[in-house]
Protein backbone atom coordinates (compact mmCIF):
# COMPACT_ATOMS: atom_id res chain seq x y z
CA UNK A 1 0.00 0.00 0.00
CA UNK A 2 3.08 2.27 0.63
CA UNK A 3 4.30 1.68 -2.41
CA UNK A 4 1.39 2.37 -4.27
CA UNK A 5 0.93 5.26 -2.28
CA UNK A 6 4.19 6.74 -3.90
CA UNK A 7 3.26 5.84 -7.30
CA UNK A 8 -0.46 7.58 -6.98
CA UNK A 9 2.28 10.91 -5.50
CA UNK A 10 4.40 9.97 -8.21
CA UNK A 11 1.61 10.29 -11.07
CA UNK A 12 0.22 13.06 -9.11
CA UNK A 13 3.26 15.09 -9.08
CA UNK A 14 3.51 14.42 -13.08
CA UNK A 15 0.67 15.15 -14.00
CA UNK A 16 0.74 18.67 -12.23
CA UNK A 17 3.85 19.27 -13.83
CA UNK A 18 2.70 18.24 -17.43
CA UNK A 19 -0.24 20.77 -16.53
CA UNK A 20 2.15 23.68 -15.33
CA UNK A 21 4.06 22.99 -18.89
CA UNK A 22 1.41 22.00 -21.32
CA UNK A 23 1.24 26.00 -22.09
CA UNK A 24 4.24 27.55 -23.66
CA UNK A 25 4.82 30.68 -21.99
CA UNK A 26 5.06 33.53 -25.02
CA UNK A 27 7.28 36.54 -24.94
CA UNK A 28 6.62 40.45 -25.34
CA UNK A 29 7.97 40.40 -28.62
CA UNK A 30 6.08 37.22 -29.66
CA UNK A 31 2.79 37.88 -28.08
CA UNK A 32 3.10 42.02 -30.70
CA UNK A 33 3.35 40.38 -33.77
CA UNK A 34 0.57 37.50 -33.00
CA UNK A 35 -0.94 41.37 -32.63
CA UNK A 36 0.03 42.84 -35.86
CA UNK A 37 -1.04 39.37 -37.45
CA UNK A 38 -4.48 39.91 -36.01
CA UNK A 39 -4.30 43.42 -37.03
CA UNK A 40 -3.24 42.67 -40.51
CA UNK A 41 -5.71 39.91 -41.41
CA UNK A 42 -8.52 42.81 -39.76
CA UNK A 43 -7.42 45.29 -42.27
CA UNK A 44 -7.10 43.24 -45.17
CA UNK A 45 -11.03 42.44 -44.80
CA UNK A 46 -11.69 46.45 -43.92
CA UNK A 47 -10.13 47.21 -47.22
CA UNK A 48 -12.41 44.95 -49.14
CA UNK A 49 -15.37 45.33 -47.74
CA UNK A 50 -16.22 49.53 -49.56
CA UNK A 51 -16.83 48.08 -52.90
CA UNK A 52 -19.55 45.91 -51.85
CA UNK A 53 -21.72 48.43 -49.57
CA UNK A 54 -25.14 47.14 -49.63
CA UNK A 55 -28.19 47.51 -50.75
CA UNK A 56 -26.18 47.70 -54.04
CA UNK A 57 -23.20 45.92 -53.61
CA UNK A 58 -21.43 47.77 -56.03
CA UNK A 59 -23.16 46.02 -58.55
CA UNK A 60 -25.36 47.84 -61.64
CA UNK A 61 -28.65 49.24 -61.47
CA UNK A 62 -29.88 46.31 -63.57
CA UNK A 63 -27.82 43.97 -61.56
CA UNK A 64 -25.96 42.26 -64.40
CA UNK A 65 -23.00 40.08 -63.98
CA UNK A 66 -19.72 39.75 -65.93
CA UNK A 67 -19.91 37.08 -68.86
CA UNK A 68 -16.73 35.24 -70.43
CA UNK A 69 -16.08 33.88 -73.93
CA UNK A 70 -13.22 32.08 -75.28
CA UNK A 71 -11.86 33.61 -78.48
CA UNK A 72 -8.74 31.99 -80.48
CA UNK A 73 -7.57 30.58 -76.98
CA UNK A 74 -7.60 33.91 -75.12
CA UNK A 75 -10.20 34.59 -72.44
CA UNK A 76 -12.45 37.81 -73.00
CA UNK A 77 -14.62 38.80 -70.09
CA UNK A 78 -17.28 41.46 -70.71
CA UNK A 79 -17.24 42.59 -66.59
CA UNK A 80 -19.72 44.78 -64.71
CA UNK A 81 -18.99 46.22 -61.40
CA UNK A 82 -19.13 45.18 -57.79
CA UNK A 83 -19.99 41.90 -55.92
CA UNK A 84 -21.84 40.94 -58.97
CA UNK A 85 -18.27 41.32 -61.19
CA UNK A 86 -16.54 38.87 -58.99
CA UNK A 87 -19.50 36.48 -58.85
CA UNK A 88 -19.39 36.37 -62.41
CA UNK A 89 -16.17 36.02 -62.84
CA UNK A 90 -15.88 32.95 -60.33
CA UNK A 91 -18.77 31.60 -62.19
CA UNK A 92 -17.11 32.14 -65.80
CA UNK A 93 -14.30 30.41 -64.69
CA UNK A 94 -16.02 27.18 -63.14
CA UNK A 95 -17.58 26.21 -66.14
CA UNK A 96 -17.11 28.30 -69.03
CA UNK A 97 -13.03 28.54 -68.68
CA UNK A 98 -12.67 24.84 -69.21
CA UNK A 99 -9.13 25.49 -67.66
CA UNK A 100 -8.11 22.78 -64.71
CA UNK A 101 -7.43 24.58 -61.22
CA UNK A 102 -4.19 23.39 -59.70
CA UNK A 103 -2.69 24.38 -56.48
CA UNK A 104 1.07 23.94 -55.23
CA UNK A 105 2.53 23.89 -58.38
CA UNK A 106 6.04 23.38 -58.53
CA UNK A 107 8.41 22.64 -61.66
CA UNK A 108 10.98 21.46 -60.51
CA UNK A 109 13.03 20.93 -63.81
CA UNK A 110 12.66 24.24 -65.32
CA UNK A 111 11.46 21.97 -67.97
CA UNK A 112 7.91 21.75 -69.91
CA UNK A 113 5.06 21.97 -67.14
CA UNK A 114 4.36 21.14 -63.45
CA UNK A 115 6.51 18.54 -61.74
CA UNK A 116 4.33 18.90 -58.44
CA UNK A 117 0.51 20.20 -58.23
CA UNK A 118 -2.33 19.26 -56.82
CA UNK A 119 -6.24 19.33 -59.01
CA UNK A 120 -9.35 20.72 -57.37
CA UNK A 121 -10.61 21.49 -60.51
CA UNK A 122 -14.07 19.50 -58.98
CA UNK A 123 -13.90 21.58 -56.09
CA UNK A 124 -13.76 25.19 -58.34
CA UNK A 125 -16.59 23.26 -60.42
CA UNK A 126 -18.53 22.58 -57.45
CA UNK A 127 -18.16 26.08 -56.09
CA UNK A 128 -19.33 27.45 -59.43
CA UNK A 129 -22.27 25.72 -58.80
CA UNK A 130 -23.02 26.79 -55.69
CA UNK A 131 -22.31 30.65 -57.16
CA UNK A 132 -24.76 29.82 -60.25
CA UNK A 133 -27.66 28.47 -58.54
CA UNK A 134 -28.07 30.41 -55.00
CA UNK A 135 -25.31 32.98 -55.05
CA UNK A 136 -26.26 34.97 -58.05
CA UNK A 137 -30.17 34.08 -57.69
CA UNK A 138 -30.35 35.46 -54.53
CA UNK A 139 -27.69 38.33 -54.22
CA UNK A 140 -30.31 40.55 -52.86
CA UNK A 141 -30.24 38.28 -49.56
CA UNK A 142 -27.14 36.47 -50.48
CA UNK A 143 -24.98 39.55 -50.35
CA UNK A 144 -25.96 41.08 -47.44
CA UNK A 145 -24.78 37.04 -45.99
CA UNK A 146 -20.99 38.23 -47.53
CA UNK A 147 -20.95 42.06 -46.34
CA UNK A 148 -21.81 40.38 -42.98
CA UNK A 149 -19.43 37.78 -42.67
CA UNK A 150 -16.30 40.41 -43.85
CA UNK A 151 -17.43 42.46 -41.80
CA UNK A 152 -18.08 40.67 -38.65
CA UNK A 153 -14.38 39.29 -39.26
CA UNK A 154 -13.51 42.82 -38.95
CA UNK A 155 -14.82 43.41 -35.79
CA UNK A 156 -13.83 39.82 -34.24
CA UNK A 157 -10.20 39.64 -35.52
CA UNK A 158 -9.70 43.19 -35.15
CA UNK A 159 -10.82 44.07 -31.63
CA UNK A 160 -10.01 40.06 -30.40
CA UNK A 161 -13.38 39.59 -29.69
CA UNK A 162 -13.97 35.96 -29.69
CA UNK A 163 -11.14 36.02 -32.40
CA UNK A 164 -11.06 31.91 -32.97
CA UNK A 165 -15.04 32.21 -34.35
CA UNK A 166 -13.69 34.99 -36.57
CA UNK A 167 -10.62 32.92 -37.62
CA UNK A 168 -13.00 30.12 -38.38
CA UNK A 169 -15.10 32.82 -40.54
CA UNK A 170 -11.87 34.03 -42.40
CA UNK A 171 -11.46 30.97 -43.48
CA UNK A 172 -14.26 30.23 -44.82
CA UNK A 173 -14.56 33.31 -46.72
CA UNK A 174 -10.96 33.03 -47.21
CA UNK A 175 -11.26 29.41 -48.90
CA UNK A 176 -14.07 30.34 -51.19
CA UNK A 177 -12.52 32.96 -52.88
CA UNK A 178 -9.24 30.94 -53.30
CA UNK A 179 -11.44 27.95 -54.76
CA UNK A 180 -13.40 30.54 -57.74
CA UNK A 181 -11.01 33.02 -58.01
CA UNK A 182 -7.16 31.86 -57.06
CA UNK A 183 -4.64 31.02 -60.52
CA UNK A 184 -7.11 33.16 -62.77
CA UNK A 185 -5.40 34.68 -65.80
CA UNK A 186 -7.80 37.59 -66.29
CA UNK A 187 -8.29 39.49 -64.56
CA UNK A 188 -4.81 37.58 -63.13
CA UNK A 189 -5.05 36.36 -59.42
CA UNK A 190 -1.84 35.24 -57.90
CA UNK A 191 -2.63 32.20 -56.26
CA UNK A 192 -0.40 32.76 -53.11
CA UNK A 193 -2.54 35.81 -52.78
CA UNK A 194 -5.47 33.81 -51.70
CA UNK A 195 -3.73 30.67 -50.23
CA UNK A 196 -1.95 33.28 -47.38
CA UNK A 197 -5.20 34.74 -46.19
CA UNK A 198 -6.49 30.85 -45.77
CA UNK A 199 -2.87 29.95 -44.12
CA UNK A 200 -3.18 33.18 -41.88
CA UNK A 201 -6.94 32.42 -40.83
CA UNK A 202 -5.34 28.57 -39.90
CA UNK A 203 -3.10 30.88 -37.32
CA UNK A 204 -6.03 32.98 -35.99
CA UNK A 205 -7.90 29.84 -35.05
CA UNK A 206 -5.16 27.43 -33.69
CA UNK A 207 -3.39 30.77 -31.52
CA UNK A 208 -6.59 32.85 -31.14
CA UNK A 209 -4.74 35.71 -30.72
CA UNK A 210 -7.39 38.28 -29.01
CA UNK A 211 -6.03 36.69 -25.89
CA UNK A 212 -3.22 39.16 -26.23
CA UNK A 213 -4.18 42.93 -25.81
CA UNK A 214 -7.51 42.09 -27.47
CA UNK A 215 -11.30 42.31 -25.53
CA UNK A 216 -10.75 38.06 -25.27
CA UNK A 217 -8.22 39.06 -22.36
CA UNK A 218 -11.27 41.12 -20.59
CA UNK A 219 -13.59 37.97 -21.30
CA UNK A 220 -11.64 34.92 -20.19
CA UNK A 221 -11.85 35.72 -16.50
CA UNK A 222 -15.69 35.66 -16.87
CA UNK A 223 -15.79 32.98 -18.87
CA UNK A 224 -13.98 30.90 -16.72
CA UNK A 225 -16.62 31.30 -13.91
CA UNK A 226 -19.25 30.98 -15.87
CA UNK A 227 -17.79 26.98 -17.69
CA UNK A 228 -16.51 26.61 -13.67
CA UNK A 229 -20.60 27.06 -12.83
CA UNK A 230 -21.68 24.22 -15.34
CA UNK A 231 -22.48 26.95 -18.20
CA UNK A 232 -22.40 25.82 -21.89
CA UNK A 233 -22.08 29.39 -22.78
CA UNK A 234 -19.29 29.59 -20.68
CA UNK A 235 -17.49 26.24 -22.29
CA UNK A 236 -18.24 27.55 -25.75
CA UNK A 237 -16.87 31.12 -25.14
CA UNK A 238 -13.57 30.15 -23.70
CA UNK A 239 -13.24 27.42 -26.67
CA UNK A 240 -13.60 30.96 -28.96
CA UNK A 241 -11.68 33.12 -27.02
CA UNK A 242 -8.45 29.73 -27.00
CA UNK A 243 -8.80 28.61 -23.62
Amino acid sequence: MIEQAANHGTESTVGKTMARTSTIPLSALQKAFLVVIRLGLAYLFFTQLWWKVPPTFGCPADFSFTTGTIDAGRVRLTRTTGLCDWLGIQSFYASGANRPWRVFEANIDNTGGSDIYLDLSLLRQINGAIVDNIIIPNINIMGYLIFLAESSIVILVGLGLFSRLGGLIALAVSAQLAVGLAGIPSPYEWEWSYLTMVFLSLFVIAMAPGRFFGIDTLLIPRLKKMAANGSPLGRVGLFFTGQ
